[in-house]
């Protein structure tokens, strides 16, 4: 570590607001002493730290989840700092094995090359552009080859490894854990020296991974990054991580009405996580809101504002307007202004029949079970008889709050 990195420098009014900025809704920030005297070094000699974020493209999509650590991202970046997006191709042929109970199948080449060419247009939605260095770790890790690899095993510890808690649950349990998974932590961390980084981002169940970025860096003889872990946002169900696999998530590219209605649909309580995680209004405002409810206000006001920030990110102001009209419609029993038009034959026809191919659900035997709970209108009239058959005509079907079709039957 070279004499400048050790040097103390004065921790100004605007370091303070620095860190008051970085610190804002994170789990941990390690070591927080460390991190204050790189503010204060960047202040004083005027070199922009090196923040760094790595997504490995397992997905092509993009959901809120993922935009936890890219509004942190954003913030750093606003402050003036060097925002590097790591897209972690090389990394995804392994497959991060954080938090899993068995081997994570890797994806093929051109998988992870489909996924990576939307990944950062999406990221863009956040981050700024202009201000966003984008790399790839295979740039680095294709030139490890077989030797540099084994240099790089080198440096770390199998006893080390497993102290890792998923590892040593699965070694424990006796479920497989695979050589290749030991190389993931390190190569994470070896992104770390390729980029000189000053601070790492991730999500609670990245720490192990992060603080390897440490430890190889000390390794070597560069200035230790940083680490910072934001806690991971809570789904529309209220109880699980938001997952695609678990069916409670918001993607950033679903149309602007589905945003707006899902934002609306978390609870009070979960709210409040959101608001700190996902808006970027103040914390001096949150705090507001938050007494304006408990002095009795309606949270419903607070959770449209939070609604229509969030859609107006990923859309437009014009977007999250109309979103939130339409909601409002929907609400009142009214029919949105734009509904899929759809022309069918072979009146007269029964319902569960009609539901299908107007493809507003999957099959019959699912169209009758959304009749036998409420769940259908015609016209805005409920349907509970599943042996309905409907003349020629048109009409309005409605499924569940969201799904419309004005049907016109020949």
């Amino acid at each position: 570590m070279n004499q400048d990195s050790v040097k103390t420098f004065p921790l100004t009014e605007g370091v303070g607001q620095a860190l008051e900025v970085t610190l804002r809704g994170v789990d941990e920030l390690l070591p927080k002493d460390e991190w204050i005297q790189k503010l204060a070094k960047s202040e004083a000699t005027g070199v922009p730290l090196r923040i760094k974020l790595g997504l490995d493209p397992t997905a092509p999509d993009i959901h809120l989840g993922h935009t936890v650590v890219l509004n942190k991202m954003r913030q750093l970046q606003d402050l003036g700092h060097q925002v590097i997006f790591l897209i972690g191709d090389f990394t995804t042929l392994i497959g991060d094995p954080s938090g899993r109970n068995s081997t994570r199948p890797p994806l093929t080449a051109e998988q992870i090359k489909a996924n990576a060419e939307t990944y950062y247009t999406q990221a863009a939605k956040v981050l700024d552009p202009a201000k966003t260095e984008v790399r790839y770790n295979s740039e680095w890790c294709d030139q490890l080859g077989a030797r540099g690899m084994i240099q790089l095993s080198a440096k770390y510890t199998v006893a080390r490894m497993m102290e890792r808690n998923d590892f040593h649950t699965r070694f424990t349990e006796g479920s497989s854990i695979s050589l290749h998974e030991f190389l993931y932590p390190l190569l994470q961390g070896y992104d770390s020296v390729a980029l000189k980084a000053d601070l790492e981002l991730g999500g609670t169940d990245q720490k192990f991974n992060l603080m390897m970025g440490r430890h190889l860096q000390a390794e070597y003889g560069q200035e230790q990054q940083c680490v910072l872990t934001m806690p991971l946002l809570v789904g529309l169900d209220g109880v699980h991580k938001m997952s695609k696999s678990k069916n409670n998530y918001i993607g950033i590219t679903e149309d602007a009405n589905t945003m707006f209605a899902k934002v609306l649909s978390i609870s009070d309580d979960l709210m409040w996580d959101w608001y700190t995680l996902l808006s970027f209004q103040s914390l001096e405002h949150i705090a507001q809101l938050k007494a304006d409810i408990a002095a009795g206000g309606n949270p419903k006001h607070a959770k449209v504002a939070l609604a229509k920030e969030i859609t107006t990110r990923f859309h437009s102001a014009a977007a999250a307007d109309a979103a939130e009209q339409d909601f409002t419609n929907r609400s009142k029993g009214g029919i949105p202004d734009d509904i899929p038009e759809v022309s069918l034959s072979g009146a007269p026809l029964g319902i569960g029949a009609l539901l299908k191919q107007a493809n507003l659900a999957p099959s019959t035997s699912e169209a009758n079970r959304l009749i036998d709970g409420g769940g259908v209108r015609i016209d805005g009239t409920v349907i509970s008889d599943r042996g309905l058959k409907l003349d020629a005509g048109s009409f309005v079907l409605q499924v569940g709050k969201r799904k419309f079709a004005r049907v016109t039957l020949a």
